[in-house]
């Protein structure tokens, strides 16, 4: 405990007294509400509480000693660095979580250890170690040279300006070695605008997570075109050990593809609406219960595939129209004016812009993306 509380003001045993006594009020509150398995009080997007896994050895950097945990480095410790902070400790990484506030960092770390207390309650806590022992391997710093000493591997997770990254990977391009990787967890700036003119630019790549990494466990690897090819195979490596997804792009492009994708749904829901084809709340319904329960489990291409006699039948058979309905797109929208405000109200009616309601789906969210995952390991190893 004395470590993951270093600089709190009132010490180990006033901090897990105060934790344990908010628990006892949450336990309280949800007997009180209609009960879901894994419930937690404190969701927020990108905070971590997530499925279950199967087990997985600590992490060994590559060339060291098997029993000698990675050492890895977060740079940032809001609600994405808490994520990978987790989703690193629950493989065996040995984590350190900088940030330039003593104060953020005590909040964070409370955070986790409510976090992991929680999930290993519901049995949804991930990797073979208790969470006591993950926690152990969870600590602070505010002294960004002493953060990333001896790690192998650093994440950063600083809010998603331009200016603050180069700012932060500039500092890391002074104090850090040839060895170790610099990532960063940006959803949408390029390599070439993030390293461009670093020193260390053979070592940099950008591996995003989805939002909250550990409930979903994709990572986009995008490298730098300097980036060498070695520094995304590492990560690529570590990526699958820590139990996440990783996929390459060849090369960089504005929106990575997951964005790409996303951005195109958004962007013909948005049209649908605008033109009067569909409600919001039945656009909705049909990715939640039609196109969203296949993507679950397979994507585009491999549904094309399934859906005809392989890729070419399919091709053959659809060709001419998806290529009439792709011609009736519009373009691209302003996402303002009264389409914005008609679908604002729409989801509004539904799940209103007050904290409290919007915390509560944000669990609800989570608990689904916990079960999925867990469902989706299970028919795994079937």
């Amino acid at each position: 405990m004395g470590a993951l509380v270093a600089g709190a003001n009132g010490g180990g045993r006033d901090i897990a007294a105060a934790v344990g006594g908010r628990r006892e009020r949450e336990r309280a509150l949800r007997r009180r509400l209609p009960r879901r398995p894994g419930s937690r009080g404190e969701a927020r997007q990108g905070e971590a509480l997530g499925p279950a896994s199967p087990l997985r050895p600590p992490c060994p950097a590559p060339g060291r000693a098997a029993m000698e945990p990675e050492r890895v480095a977060i740079v940032g410790s809001g609600l994405i660095g808490r994520s990978w902070a987790m989703v690193f400790a629950a493989a065996g990484c040995k984590v350190k979580l900088y940030d330039i506030v003593q104060q953020q960092i005590t909040s964070a770390l409370e955070s986790i250890r409510k976090q992991m207390k929680e999930l290993e309650e519901s049995g949804f806590l991930k990797g073979a170690l208790s969470a006591e022992k993950q926690l152990a391997l969870i600590s602070g710093c505010t002294d960004l040279k002493a953060a990333v000493e001896g790690a192998t591997f650093i994440q950063e997770c600083t809010p998603e300006n331009l200016e603050l990254k180069k700012k932060i990977f500039s500092q890391l391009d002074l104090i850090v070695d040839n060895n170790v990787i610099l990532s960063s967890s940006t959803s949408c700036l390029l390599p070439t605008k993030l390293f461009t003119g670093l020193k260390h630019v053979k070592q940099c790549v950008v591996s995003h997570p989805v939002n909250p990494p550990y409930f979903v466990p994709l990572v986009e690897i995008v490298p730098h075109p300097e980036t060498d090819p070695s520094t995304t195979e590492r990560t690529y490596a570590l990526m699958k050990k820590i139990g996440q997804s990783p996929v390459k792009l060849n090369k960089e492009i504005e929106g990575f593809v997951l964005n790409r994708l996303q951005y195109a749904v958004i962007s013909e829901a948005w049209r649908l609406v605008a033109e009067g084809v569909v409600s919001p709340t039945d656009l909705d319904l049909v990715m939640s219960d039609g196109l969203g329960m296949r993507y679950a489990f397979i994507g585009p291409l491999e549904t094309m595939h399934l859906n005809a006699e392989g890729i070419s039948n399919y091709c053959d058979r659809y060709r001419e129209g998806m290529r009439l309905v792709l011609n009736t797109f519009g373009p691209v929208p302003e996402f303002s004016g009264e389409v914005e405000q008609k679908i604002n109200q729409a989801i509004s009616e539904k799940i209103p812009v007050a904290p409290k309601q919007l915390d509560a789906r944000r669990e609800w969210r989570d608990e689904c993306l916990a079960r999925l995952a867990k469902l989706k390991k299970q028919m795994e190893s079937d």
